[in-house]
């Protein structure tokens, strides 16, 4: 597994348009956000989603997936946001939420069957960035934490040990991360936003 540290307060372009190319070749990144470090691959790559769904022990039938953008413009591609939606983004991103909305027919076919999106514009320069090079969506899922350290999902180094002989390509060394997930609110009915899962932050409709 190849390592690249990317300092979030100071971009490595060169190091950005090399993960993003490993994501256009399928491979599978590890790379910070604003919570979690996660997992993430190309989003418009069935192979890739396929790979790592495998590595994370996802079902795509019963889980809703998630993809990072690089700003709610982007996200508006992917996921069908009508007008109070969009205030209610506006206001919130980035940051450390996940925004459940309904699938645009842009997406692959794994995203056809539930019909819904997890929408993430985080608060980390780096996740933008990649996500503007690629010039399209990351799929997004945290990495494992059952029965894990704090230091185990926080320290890059601990990161890399953990993954370094699995299905895993690229790992983006930003530092060191939180132990923290995303705030995850049901946004299908924009009327009455619900909060699934309280996260890093809080929610106000």
């Amino acid at each position: 597994m190849n390592q690249l540290r990317i300092y979030p307060t100071s971009i490595n372009q060169r190091f950005i348009d090399q993960a993003a190319e490993a994501l256009r070749r399928g491979q599978i990144i590890i790379y910070p956000t604003d919570t979690l470090y996660a997992l993430g691959c190309d989003a418009l790559n069935q192979q890739a989603i396929d790979r790592l769904c495998r590595l994370k022990g996802i079902n795509t039938q019963k889980n809703t997936l998630s993809i990072v953008c690089a700003d709610i413009s982007m996200a508006s591609r992917y996921a069908r946001i009508d007008n109070r939606a969009f205030d209610i983004l506006r206001r919130y991103l980035p940051g450390p939420y996940t925004f459940l909305l309904p699938a645009s027919n842009a997406l692959p076919k794994v995203f056809k069957g539930r019909r819904i999106v997890g929408i993430r514009v985080p608060a980390n320069p780096i996740d933008q960035a990649l996500s503007t090079a690629l010039d399209g969506p990351i799929l997004s899922t945290s990495i494992p934490t059952d029965g894990l350290s704090e230091e185990e999902i926080t320290y890059p180094d601990e990161i890399y040990l953990r993954f370094e002989s699995k299905d895993v390509d690229l790992l983006i060394d930003g530092g060191h991360g939180s132990d923290r997930l995303s705030t995850v609110v049901d946004l299908t009915d924009s009327t009455s936003p619900e909060i699934i899962r309280q996260g890093a932050a809080d929610f106000n409709s």
